[in-house]
């Protein structure tokens, strides 16, 4: 059984385009909105489509046609606690050795939230159930979740986690069996016709 899961991410948001810790309240941008509108369709059948439950991700999941996309917890994207709502900006200017170890420290989590370690844990179970989907799975989901799915994919550390910039819109791809995956990196939806 071969299992395939693609993850795409979000299209923009005024919380991505101000590198503001997103609370999953905040709504695509007219722009974001009107690009994924314009991806629909492009995307290959799947058996299985699921969704972070922030509400950029749901209406990038809709703008694309996946309507009956299953919300899942386990796919939220990095819990970000009392910073949720601030910019990288606003929280480095007043916390920057928070800032510092948690770049720096997989396990560190000075916002009360979660670490990244802790997501890659948790991403990290649900991929282990997806690669026991045979067929394709679509899943729109929080950059920060593609990142902690490449950590896994790879058998990377966790530090290596803010090495991979996933850009909006885009879709991974990664297939395998026995618990073996296969990468594909970025590949840019594209408007039908392009």
């Amino acid at each position: 059984m071969t299992s395939r899961v693609t993850l795409i991410s979000p299209a923009t948001s005024p919380s991505l385009r101000q590198a503001r810790f997103d609370d999953g309240t905040t709504s695509l941008d007219d722009s974001g909105s009107a690009r994924a509108r314009a991806a629909a369709g492009t995307l290959p059948p799947a058996a299985h489509v699921v969704v972070s439950p922030s509400a950029r991700c749901r209406e990038t999941a809709t703008a694309l046609g996946l309507t009956a996309a299953e919300p899942l917890t386990e796919l939220a994207g990095l819990r970000a606690g009392r910073w949720e709502g601030l910019t990288i900006d606003e929280v480095g200017g007043s916390e920057p050795e928070a800032v510092a170890r948690w770049l720096s420290d997989p396990a560190a989590a000075p916002h009360g939230g979660e670490s990244v370690q802790d997501l890659c844990v948790r991403v990290g179970r649900w991929l282990d159930t997806a690669s026991q989907t045979d067929g394709r799975t679509l899943a729109v989901v929080e950059p920060d979740v593609v990142r902690a799915v490449l950590v896994r994919v790879l058998g990377a550390p966790a530090a290596s986690f803010w090495r991979a910039d996933v850009a909006p819109l885009t879709a991974t791809e990664i297939s395998g069996r026995a618990g073996r995956w296969n990468l594909r990196l970025g590949n840019p939806l594209r408007p039908a016709g392009d």
